[in-house]
């Protein structure tokens, strides 16, 4: 028996449907992601925390779900909306129905809501408070006021709050391994610390891939506390909230960079390096949620297809002058990524280890081990020529 929903937007906005997910409610900030596929990963993508996700693609949850395609141990998103769910699920893979998986992760979420309609007021207006309530009677006035009270994202610091609770080792490759090249590997396997600001599996995933053994160590660790690690390179991760209350990855950054380290930031990871190096973040209209954004190289010219998720962005007006921009969006020319002129530093806005999505910058994760190689090497002269 279908249990009646509502999700309540701030402005007044109703939107009615069934749930199929906990029950409750549930409010948070209303973005919509634009991927054709992979409505699992995203579920459990850290970097939706305290966001409630709309999926524009119609029919979600046909292909069930399966614990190989979690990027996190648990759903993050704060709800769910969705226009179509199927009677049936069907995959080899699956061992799990949508509802079923978001019963489970106590994840509350609507279907039969008329996403295009929502998308377009997201877009016009742009992303703001939501309140998804279920229940055999719903109060809809009681639902937008809930909406109201929410704070939104912007001051919000919720990398902290995702984070591990202590550093742990990660050696595990690509669940579906690409077999066209063999990994770029030194005779030592490079040691990267891997800050977890909300980190998504598949990028330890694709760094194992390259030969990469991996510390992933709390959002909160000091500079010191890496660096005595003794680690090849840096890597800054993907998160949720708001870049700018993160001072302690902020501070923890500037130091690193004072050292000969490689540094790669990606997501969140790429706001916070830019917040290192003196730039400023700005709270975008409705963000970028989606896997067809297409983004400029603005060094080569090229066009490539990437993953996006991010609701922040650095400005590339307060750039400094050692830091040049590399990406730039089609979109809406936000800037996509920057590069240290002085530092083996460099970070992209998007997600190159996208999965499902297109791997069109997967060769940053290559960039990002030739770095640390060379290092490497410079080290290995320098001791031979003593």
């Amino acid at each position: 028996m279908s249990v009646t929903a509502v999700l309540a937007l701030a402005d007044g906005t109703i939107f009615r449907g069934q749930s199929i997910g906990a029950k409750g409610n549930t409010t948070g900030e209303v973005v919509f992601n634009t991927a054709l596929t992979g409505y699992q990963e995203i579920l459990t993508d850290p970097s939706y925390a305290r966001q409630i996700v709309t999926l524009t693609v119609p029919h979600i949850g046909n292909t069930g779900t399966t614990p190989e395609d979690l990027e996190a141990a648990q759903i993050y998103p704060a709800g769910l909306v969705i226009r179509d769910l199927p009677l049936l699920c069907s995959n080899w893979r699956s061992n799990e129905s949508l509802t079923e998986f978001l019963e489970r992760g106590k994840v509350v979420a609507i279907s039969g809501v008329d996403t295009r309609k929502l998308t377009r007021i997201l877009r016009e207006k742009g992303a703001q408070a939501g309140c998804i309530m279920t229940g055999e009677k719903v109060d809809e006035a009681a639902a937008i006021k809930l909406a109201r009270k929410f704070p939104g994202l912007k001051g919000m610091d919720l990398a902290k709050v995702v984070t591990a609770k202590r550093s742990f080792q990660w050696n595990e490759g690509s669940v579906w391994p690409e077999n066209l090249r063999a990994p770029i590997r030194s005779h030592q396997r490079m040691h990267v610390a891997a800050f977890d600001f909300g980190i998504k599996r598949n990028i330890l995933r694709v760094l194992s891939d390259y030969g990469c053994r991996i510390t992933v160590v709390p959002a909160q660790t000091s500079a010191e506390e890496v660096i005595a690690l003794n680690p090849d390179g840096v890597f800054l991760s993907n998160g949720p909230g708001d870049p700018e209350p993160c001072d302690y990855a902020i501070n923890a950054t500037r130091k690193i960079l004072e050292t000969d380290l490689p540094v790669f930031g990606i997501c969140l990871g790429h706001q916070i390096l830019g917040l290192a190096v003196g730039a400023k973040t700005i709270k975008m209209k409705f963000g970028h949620h989606g896997a067809n954004h297409p983004v400029q190289d603005l060094d080569s010219g090229r066009v490539f297809i990437t993953s996006q998720n991010h609701g922040f962005a650095v400005d590339e007006a307060t750039l400094p002058a050692n830091v040049r921009p590399t990406h730039r969006s089609l979109f809406d020319g936000s800037l996509q990524g920057i590069a240290l002129k002085d530092k083996a530093a460099f970070s992209f806005q998007g997600h190159p280890e996208a999965s499902p999505g297109p791997h069109d910058l997967k060769p940053l994760f290559e960039r990002f081990n030739h770095l640390m190689l060379r290092r490497l090497q410079a080290q290995l002269k320098a001791a031979g020529g003593r």
